[in-house]
């Protein structure tokens, strides 16, 4: 017992097909309506992080430890992120990618990596321009009440859920709704953020 640690002997757990490759090869290109879906964002908005990303160096490593094309690390961690409840479960999530549970934690942390770095930050998310806070106050202007033209930003709260309780300080993440979530806030203009690639 001291040498294995395991007093029976490890089984690995029968992999099957991976939806992760009919949502990359398939939907993205039939059916932009279930590849959203699934990943929480459209094919266009999927290829341009694709392009941002696949140039960070924590998806570069030695020959001996090869990783997943960027593709498809970023397809297993969109959706990990748009999934919650038993959804986003990392068994759930290995189910779904034709993965391991280890491997989706490290795809996990190779995305965040990536996507939190200052250099990805200040070319992606970016305040508008003057031409485009004027397009989006006649948007207002059209859509809504014309007193809100001026009303370019708005401020929007919502409850992100996590899966479990966290380990560290469990009951500060426990909400009014009854689950334990992130309060994430978002800035933005109207109607939408403003992304740049």
């Amino acid at each position: 017992m001291h040498s294995s640690r395991y007093r029976e002997p490890r089984n690995t757990l029968p992999c099957g097909l991976s939806y992760l490759h009919h949502v990359l090869l398939k939907s993205k290109a039939g059916r932009p309506d279930h590849f959203r879906q699934n990943l929480r964002v459209s094919p266009a908005t999927f290829d341009k992080l694709v392009k941002e990303l696949e140039r960070d160096p924590v998806f570069f490593n030695d020959s001996n430890h090869p990783q997943l094309p960027v593709e498809q690390q970023l397809a297993v961690a969109l959706y990990r992120f748009g999934h919650n409840g038993n959804a986003a479960s990392v068994q759930a999530v290995a189910n779904w990618a034709g993965l391991g549970k280890g491997t989706v934690h490290l795809i996990t942390r190779r995305i965040l990596t990536a996507v939190l770095r200052p250099g990805f930050m200040q070319s992606a998310v970016r305040m508008p321009t003057p031409e485009e806070k004027e397009q989006a106050k006649r948007w207002v202007k059209k859509h809504s009440c014309h007193a809100w033209r001026h009303g370019w930003c708005f401020v929007d709260g919502t409850l992100i859920p996590l899966d479990q309780r966290p380990t560290w300080y469990g009951e500060s993440y426990f909400d009014r709704k009854c689950n334990y979530s992130l309060n994430f806030q978002v800035c933005s203009r109207c109607p939408c953020l403003f992304f740049s690639f």
